[in-house]
């Protein structure tokens, strides 16, 4: 992990962390090769053929996962899987902090990281 995206990690909340340090393991075990980087002050990573995922909080504080807003990730992914999430929209997804939605999560990255391909 980059420095500049270890100091975003440890200046999050505990609870939060854990998530969002989960979520960073999915997206490193999807099987594509992925840059770490620092986007808008927040982990982001970035694949040649997709579009960039983003992890941070909501202003409440919820632990969540962003792509780009004019891509169709979250839309085809809220499509897929139904209501019932925290869906911001075409941007993001948000959870209780401990409530990963694992398979929903996972299904955004394959998404967001072939986005392209």
């Amino acid at each position: 992990m980059i420095p500049e995206v270890k100091a975003a990690f440890d200046k999050l909340p505990e609870g939060p962390r854990a998530d969002l340090l989960a979520v960073r393991k999915m997206i490193l075990s999807a099987g594509v090769e992925v840059e770490e980087a620092l986007r808008w002050g927040q982990p982001a990573y970035l694949a040649k053929k997709g579009t960039t995922i983003r992890l941070g909080l909501t202003k409440a504080g919820l632990p969540s996962v962003f792509t780009h807003c004019q891509s169709s990730v979250m839309g085809d992914v809220q499509a897929v899987v139904g209501g019932g999430l925290n869906w911001d929209g075409n941007r993001g997804l948000s959870w209780s902090q401990g409530d990963l939605p694992d398979e929903v999560l996972r299904l955004i990255i394959q998404r967001a990281l072939s986005y392209h391909a």
